[in-house]
This record gives structure tokens, C-alpha cells and sequence, in this order.
């Protein structure tokens, strides 16, 4: 009798096994089906980083500069001095670059504007950029969706590359639609108005406090002075009918990514957008405007958006390719967030801005490069950051180590082969080892 009690036992058991593993086995292959994926893929993600949090918090994560004290003293000293204008920075000035447009005696705009024909969706999983950019366009009758945005700005979805720069939206404008494209930094809220009153939505990045903070795009597609509020299209949160954003809020928050903007516009409309922008047209001007608005701000700030005002420094710096004031400035700004609460600390930054790796990189800090992007990487529970990689590929490289720069750079390749300059290095460093090798055998 026992014998049968345990066989049944036994084969119950084995049921049950076979069981969970067909549950697991569906379970598996349905959360991969694209509509079941689209829907879970953020909840199940935020889990993962939850759990991972909970057990290595993220904001406990700094990340010192090899650079004495003493010279992160003097950088506050040296970046507060006007820095010299140098030459342009390839890549940036070819960018929409024609001789700007003087701006004019700037005319009354009404107390409320609210564009219409802006076509609203809601992003999928971290899809804001893609997303913000197929609404723009939809506003000049451009019939795509954020799916036709994402395979050229996130090539390679599955993997979640984390971010999207202005500049790579500008390129796809310009390589894939019959618009023209211009992104810019230092922006201010009377701009954003005079964009709008004009007939133009403005594409800005700013940052947004959910859980913990992150980078976010949103399309300003309206104003109203009486409420003081912009009216904006968000994929993550709803139309302007529904959302609207305080003045004080985009001031904030629009700082944390140096109020940059993207305005789109077909070519004919051109000389109406660089006369509203003026000398800002000119990417040096623009810059060099920006950097001394940063400046300002890093003493009339305090906390984290202090912070923030030397990030924007040293960022705008490294356009200007003054890359000892812009070192010196992240220093500054490193030093900060090191003062600053656990729960303000925006350790996500370097998810989306890549300033300090160029400016570092650029003074021969290949070690501080290297240690910045082991801190960056910590944060995150995925190969996903490709500007990461490609900076610490380089300096592996400037360090001898040209097997790791190899590696980091495919990954950097991988993640985004169509705004990264890690393709060319890749084929330089495989050039080179191709000849080191011949040279060896002969």
C-alpha cells in the first residue's frame, strides 16, 4: 500500500513539475509577443531596478575625481573667469549653420497661444524621444509614428538603449523628411513663447522626480499667461487638454538638460525661426551665451540645481572645446553631488548627458574617464549605454588596452550603429591590429 501511495506521490509530483515548467515556458513566450511586451516590459524593468536598488542603492554610488582637492578649488576660481573663445567644434557648427538671421524689435505675442494639429501618442517603454518627435511632426503633416522614429533613433529596442540626443533627432529630420531641423541650448521661457506664437512646437529634454529622476521629452505646444503655464504634449502623460506645466516647473527642470530645444520647420520657414532666435542661430554664440548663463546661475543657485549649473558649464565648455575650464567644472560639480541628500541625487545623469568623458578624455584623464564609466555602469542592470561605452573604449585605448577599447566599442556600435563615431574607431583599431599582426609574422 505504501509503495502505491508513494508512486502516486511521485507521479503527482512530477505533474506538478512538468506543469510549472509549461506555465513558465508560455508565460515566457507570451510576455514576448509584441503586444504583451509593449505593455509589461516597463513594469517588469522597474521590478528588476527596484530589487536591484534595494540591495545596492544607486544613490549611494559618487564618483571621486583623481584630482586633488586643491585643484577642485581652483577649478571653482578658473571657471568663474571668462574663458577664450576657440575655433568651432566639427560636427556642431555644420549643423544648420547659415548666417543668422538678426533679430528684429521683438512684437507683442498674445497672453494665450495653443497650437492645434498635433497628432498625440502614448510612448512605449522608454520611447519619449521617438514618441515626442513623430507628434512634432505630425503637427507638418508628416504620417509616420513613433515606431518609424524609433528604428532610426533606438535601432536596437530590445536591448533599451536609455538615451537619445538633440542631435540625433536633428539628423533624422534632416536625412529622412523633407524638413529642416535646429537643436540648441540656453533657452529661456520668453523664447519658448515666441517659438509657439509663431507657429513652431518646441522639442525640449528636461528632467522629471518620479521615483527617482530621470530625463524626459516633452512637445510645448501652447501658453497661457493668465494661468502660468505652458500647455504641453507628454507621451507619458496625456495631451495639453489634459497636462499642463507650471512656468517655475519647466524653469526647474528644463536647467537639468541646459535648456536645450529642438525646433522643426519646413525649409521655406527657416529665416522666420533664426530670426526669432537672433544670435543664437550662430552654435557659437549660442554656446559661449549658454555657458555664461550656466556661470551665473552656479552662484545664484544652491543644492542640486546648483549642481546642475556646473554640469551645464562644463557641458557647454566641451562644445566650446575649452576642455581644461570644462574638466574643471565637472570637478566642481562632482565635488557637489557628493554634499548633496541620497534622496536629491540625480544619479541617472550620466545615462544622458556624456560631457565629462569628452572633457576628461580631452586632458588625458583617461583614468578618470574609466572610473566614471565604471560608476555610471553600476547604476544600470544593462549593457545599455552607448556613449558610456564609446568614451571608455577610447580611453582603454589611450591606456594600451586596445582588446577592452575593441570591446567597448562593438557594444557601443551595437546599441546605436547610426549616431555613434564608434563604427570609424572600430575599423581603425582592427585596421591596426590587422598590420601589428602581419608586421609579427613577418
Amino acid at each position: 500500500m505504501n509503495v502505491i501511495i508513494r508512486r502516486v506521490h511521485r507521479r503527482f509530483l512530477s505533474l506538478v513539475i512538468l506543469g510549472c515548467a509549461a506555465l513558465c515556458l508560455l508565460a515566457s513566450l507570451a510576455y514576448n509577443l509584441p503586444p504583451i511586451h509593449d505593455r509589461l516590459a516597463w513594469r517588469v524593468d522597474n521590478l528588476r531596478v527596484a530589487i536591484k536598488r534595494y540591495f545596492n542603492p544607486p544613490e549611494q554610488v559618487v564618483f571621486t575625481p583623481q584630482e586633488q582637492v586643491e585643484a577642485i578649488v581652483q577649478a571653482t576660481l578658473t571657471a568663474l573667469a571668462p574663458s577664450a573663445m576657440p575655433s568651432p567644434v566639427p560636427g556642431i557648427t555644420d549643423t544648420l549653420s547659415p548666417s543668422p538671421v538678426p533679430s528684429l524689435i521683438p512684437t507683442l505675442i498674445p497672453e494665450r497661444v495653443s497650437l492645434s494639429g498635433i497628432r498625440h501618442e502614448y510612448q512605449k517603454f522608454n520611447n519619449c524621444a521617438p514618441t515626442n518627435l513623430s507628434m512634432v511632426l505630425s503637427y507638418w503633416g508628416w504620417q509616420g509614428d513613433q515606431f518609424e522614429t524609433r528604428a532610426y533613433l533606438r535601432p536596437s529596442f530590445e536591448i533599451d538603449d536609455k538615451n537619445v540626443n538633440p542631435f540625433e533627432i536633428v539628423d533624422y529630420v534632416e536625412k529622412y523628411t523633407d524638413f529642416d531641423a535646429i537643436w540648441r541650448v540656453g533657452g529661456n521661457l520668453e523664447l519658448l513663447k515666441r517659438l509657439v506664437a509663431a507657429g513652431f512646437p518646441v522639442l525640449i529634454e528636461k528632467g522629471l522626480d518620479e521615483d527617482a529622476w530621470l530625463g524626459h521629452y516633452q512637445t510645448v505646444s501652447g501658453y497661457d499667461n493668465t494661468a502660468n503655464k505652458f500647455l504641453v504634449y507628454d507621451s507619458y502623460q496625456g495631451p495639453p487638454e489634459a497636462y499642463g506645466v507650471s512656468y517655475e516647473t519647466i524653469a526647474q527642470f528644463w536647467r537639468h538638460f541646459d535648456y536645450v530645444y529642438v525646433v522643426i520647420f519646413p525649409p521655406q520657414r527657416s529665416g522666420e525661426v533664426y530670426s526669432i532666435l537672433g544670435a543664437q542661430s550662430d552654435p557659437q554664440t549660442n554656446f559661449q551665451s549658454a555657458a555664461d548663463l550656466a556661470l551665473a546661475e552656479t552662484a545664484s543657485l544652491s543644492g542640486r540645481e546648483q549642481f546642475f549649473a556646473w554640469f551645464n558649464r562644463g557641458t557647454d565648455l566641451v562644445y566650446l572645446q575649452d576642455y581644461a575650464a570644462a574638466a574643471q567644472a565637472f570637478d566642481t560639480s562632482f565635488a557637489l553631488y557628493t554634499t548633496l541628500p541620497e534622496k536629491e541625487r540625480p544619479w541617472r545623469l550620466l545615462w544622458y548627458r556624456d560631457g565629462p568623458y569628452n572633457a576628461y578624455y580631452h586632458m588625458g584623464r583617461y583614468q578618470d574617464v574609466i572610473n566614471l564609466a565604471h560608476t555610471t555602469l553600476l547604476n544600470v542592470d544593462k549593457p545599455v549605454l552607448e556613449e558610456t561605452y564609446y568614451w571608455r573604449g577610447m580611453a582603454k585605448e589611450a591606456l594600451g588596452d586596445r582588446q577592452g577599447a575593441i570591446e567597448d566599442l562593438q557594444r557601443a556600435y551595437t546599441l546605436n550603429p547610426n549616431s555613434t563615431p564608434a563604427g570609424e574607431d572600430l575599423q581603425r583599431l582592427q585596421a591596426l591590429g590587422a598590420k601589428i599582426q602581419l608586421q609579427y609574422f613577418e
